[in-house]
């Protein structure tokens, strides 16, 4: 089934996971991507292993699919030939250099919307395409550090943590994928493509939230607090007979409805109001695992729904994919792989009513696609001048 960008070419000259999230974003949602690759290496993501399945990393696996792989050396004229060519036919170009290499390539944001001016052009960096620090380069952990992220996760501020998950790529990813919609958007008003950029310096930072402000307005460094959050309480992980489980007490009625659970008078002039929970946090979590520890999981996370109390388990990896409300939601998908048959990939997070559910196209091995991209360019009737 055609999605809501269905028409829509992308370019999509970006490796390793920021960019790549964000182009497969755009392919989940209909568009066209042609993913260009270095001969004979390809994308450096496809070495990152091991797990590898086949001839590529289990990492390529989870951020390529719904693309096409053409291989072009941009350092010689008949690969720079190609690019033009592409560029003139596509709608969006989405590229993670570091600051000035396109333009040393000869593909400034000038030159590419000379060639083409409809060319919705998205750029992202590791800390921005400018300023003082602009042109460093930016892996995810290092941006984590970089941008607080660490600083706030972990048991205690003296041991940081970073996220188990690649949060900086990925948040990266979703923002340029919106900001090439929005500008896909004003083009149908312009009739002009526009330069989007981001960085994973600014997906951390725009991430920061009630974090952020804690500093910015009341002047509180936030510090690593371990599985409790440092403003709602209790709101954490606790740990019971066979485990641990997880509540979520957001508000004075859901306190009322949580504390005869585990045996506290809810009107206890100790924790009678979120502010008092805060400050008392340790004795709090010391009464409430006190009272866990008589009982399984499954036994309070059944009291707590019933009492209509926020609460959950912890679950591995493995879990999660094997659960029937993960599958409910299209979060797993099979797709026909080129070498290793029929696989699974986690699936894409927006769906749409009234939609079907759409075919997804495996990641490609590299330069499956050479000759058909090629072929279909030679198809082309002459762009017209300008784009």
């Amino acid at each position: 089934m055609p999605g809501p960008l269905d028409g829509i070419i992308v370019l999509d000259m970006t490796r390793a996971l920021a960019g790549p999230h964000a182009t497969m974003m755009l392919g989940d949602l209909g568009a066209r991507v042609i993913k260009i690759e270095q001969p004979g290496t390809g994308d450096e993501s496809r070495h990152w292993g091991p797990p590898f399945a086949g001839p590529d990393s289990t990492y390529f696996l989870s951020c390529n699919r719904n693309k096409e792989s053409v291989t072009c050396d941009l350092a010689t004229q008949e690969g720079k030939d190609l690019i033009r060519r592409l560029v003139a036919r596509c709608d969006v170009l989405v590229e993670n250099f570091r600051p000035g290499v396109l333009d040393r390539l000869g593909f400034s944001g000038r030159q590419l919307h000379e060639l083409n001016p409809r060319l919705v052009i998205c750029s992202i960096t590791g800390f921005g395409h400018d300023g003082p620090e602009g042109a460093r380069p930016g892996y995810d952990q290092i941006v984590q550090g970089e941008a607080g992220l660490m600083s706030v996760t972990g048991m205690d501020q003296a041991h940081p943590v970073k996220a188990g998950l690649s949060v900086a790529d990925v948040l990266a990813g979703v923002h340029a994928a919106l900001g090439v919609v929005a500008a896909l958007h004003e083009r149908t008003a312009t009739g002009l493509g526009r330069v989007v950029r981001t960085s994973l310096l600014a997906s951390v930072v725009g991430a920061h939230a009630f974090q952020g402000t804690r500093w910015t307005v009341a002047r509180e460094v936030p510090v690593a607090t371990g599985n409790h959050h440092p403003s709602i309480t209790p709101y954490g992980a606790f740990r019971c007979a066979d485990g641990m489980l997880q509540v979520a007490v957001a508000n004075e009625g859901q306190w009322r409805r949580f504390a005869p659970v585990v045996g506290i008078d809810p009107a206890d002039r100790r924790f009678a109001e979120n502010q008092l929970r805060v400050a008392r946090r340790d004795e709090l979590i010391a009464e409430i695992e006190q009272a866990l520890a008589r009982g399984s999981r499954a036994h309070w996370l059944a009291l707590l729904a019933q009492a209509g109390v926020p609460a959950g388990s912890i679950r591995a990896i493995d879990e999660v994919y094997e659960w029937d409300q993960t599958r409910s939601q299209g979060l797993l998908i099979s797709v026909d792989h080129p070498v290793l048959g029929r696989i699974e990939l986690p699936g894409p997070a927006l769906r749409f009513d009234g939609a079907a559910p759409r075919d997804h196209a495996a990641p490609p091995v590299l330069g499956q696609h050479d000759a058909a991209v090629r072929g279909w360019l030679d198809e082309q009737p002459p762009a017209p001048a300008g784009g």
